[in-house]
């Protein structure tokens, strides 16, 4: 039985630049996005608040 050559370095670097890609592909997503995303994003965030807010029951205060 013979298999194939592989050069363990060339296999490290591939695994390496693999890796690099993905992680800047997760940074695209994060931290790619135009002041106008993020500001939507932040109204929406705000407007979801409120209304969570809205339906909140306040309990008076314990009276010690």
């Amino acid at each position: 039985m013979t298999g194939d050559v592989v050069n363990l370095r060339q296999v490290r670097k591939r695994k390496a630049r693999a890796e690099k890609d993905r992680n800047a592909e997760q940074n695209r997503i994060s931290f790619g996005r135009t002041k106008d995303e993020k500001l939507l994003t932040g109204k929406l965030n705000d407007k979801a608040e409120k209304s969570l807010d809205q339906g909140r029951l306040d309990r008076p205060a314990d009276k010690n």
